[in-house]
């Protein structure tokens, strides 16, 4: 068998060339954009089959460069870092704060029915996380961060694994979605609120925070100083982050290289906020988009599909369940803790979409239910915040305790 060695150079523009395939094909196959299935996804996808076909012809195999994508890695946790402002949170009422408790509390459930089933199953408790919150709540995104580093700590063809599972999840989620909604409206003999459809926003992700009192103000989005300062707030929570993780391991306690600068970035966003300084969240915001992007496409050209084999029975009663998980939680938690109204059952179809698969998902889930019975203002104010702001910093943070504890 033949290993095609490729360097940096080389890695970076395979990736970029998938990811216009991925685009290409996304385009052009309605399925594929229906259900929001990242192109980056798509695209590297494409490369593993190529490279699934000449591992089992025992013709050729590929060796990437994995610096560069461990450095991606590193920058896209540090921009989540930066979403997580607490004066927002605290800003956006009591039914934010209700729904991220709502989000967490599944994250944690997720995660245990996945490992639990996992070691019921014969399978490394891993790979039941990589089928909880990491690929669900986290989607693809998630997935291939911590797809390597579920494998590194055992959980052989976790990366694999996650991706199919963060795609099952995006079908199940708005499958599941407007059925729940209907049926919580017809048990409870609940009706739209009457506002007018036309103060109903659905905010995407990333804009949300330019639109909410009491943030700190964006920094002007088309100048070179504001992408400096940006890139400066970005590299310097970088370093300090790594630093802390090497004081910490020092000391006893060992952190993954991620979360050192995603906290960092938290720290100095809530001190910015505090101050009411500037912040390019523009700039942060796109910085992420392309680091992910990246690391999705070199994330999954890298990926061993051969190794699913050997978790695909395992992986397929545990997503069934965490569809049935979902659908009970939605019903019997998220519902009643929204506050058992119509905009509570709107929010409940969406955490469907949010919870199997990402935020847009949810979006999608609502504005079909809304468009036959009703608008809801409160539920396309409260989820796309908690979405987009929020929930990936509290799901690493779970995420990493049961990797801690599990591996």
């Amino acid at each position: 068998m033949v290993t095609i060695q490729l360097d940096i150079a080389q890695t970076i523009g395979i990736a970029a060339v998938l990811l216009v395939v991925g685009e290409f094909i996304k385009k052009r196959v309605g399925v594929l954009s229906r259900y929001f299935i990242p192109g980056p996804i798509i695209g590297g996808l494409v490369f593993s089959l190529i490279a699934l076909v000449g591992h089992q012809a025992n013709w050729f195999t590929f060796q990437f460069y994995d610096t560069m994508r461990a450095f991606l890695l590193l920058v896209f946790f540090t921009t989540i870092g930066f979403s997580a402002s607490f004066e927002l949170l605290k800003k956006g009422g009591v039914g934010v704060a209700l729904f991220l408790a709502a989000a967490v509390g599944l994250v944690v459930l997720q995660n245990a029915l996945g490992a639990g089933l996992a070691t019921m199953l014969g399978v490394h408790p891993l790979i039941g996380v990589a089928a909880g919150s990491v690929s669900l709540t986290g989607g693809h995104g998630t997935s291939a961060a911590f797809g390597p580093l579920l494998e590194q700590a055992g959980a052989a063809g976790a990366l694999p694994a996650a991706i199919a599972a963060a795609t099952y999840g995006l079908v199940a989620g708005c499958v599941i979605g407007g059925p729940l909604g209907t049926l919580l409206m017809r048990r409870n003999g609940l009706h739209a609120s009457g506002v007018d459809g036309a103060k109903q926003t659905a905010v995407g992700t990333g804009t949300l925070a330019a639109k909410m009192p009491g943030t700190a103000p964006l920094a002007r989005s088309g100048s070179n100083d504001t992408v400096m300062y940006a890139s400066i707030l970005i590299a310097v929570s970088i370093g300090a982050g790594t630093v802390l993780v090497n004081w910490l391991k020092d000391m006893g306690v060992t952190l993954p290289s991620y979360l050192g600068p995603m906290l960092v970035a938290a720290l100095v966003r809530n001190i910015i906020d505090w101050r009411n300084g500037e912040l390019p969240l523009g700039q942060f915001e796109v910085v992420g988009s392309v680091s992910l992007a990246f690391f999705l496409a070199m994330a999954l050209m890298s990926m061993k599909l051969w190794e699913l084999a050997e978790v695909a029975g395992p992986l397929l009663v545990i997503l069934v369940a965490q569809t049935a998980l979902m659908f009970g939680f939605a019903y019997f938690v998220t519902f009643r803790l929204m506050g058992r109204d119509y905009d509570a059952a709107v929010i409940a179809a969406g955490h469907c979409g949010f919870g199997m698969g990402a935020t847009p998902n949810a979006m999608a889930n609502m504005q079909a239910f809304t468009a036959v019975n009703g608008p809801s203002v409160k539920a396309f104010f409260v989820i796309p915040l908690v979405g987009s702001l929020f929930i990936d910093f509290f799901n690493a943070v779970v995420i990493t305790g049961f990797m801690n504890y599990l591996k």
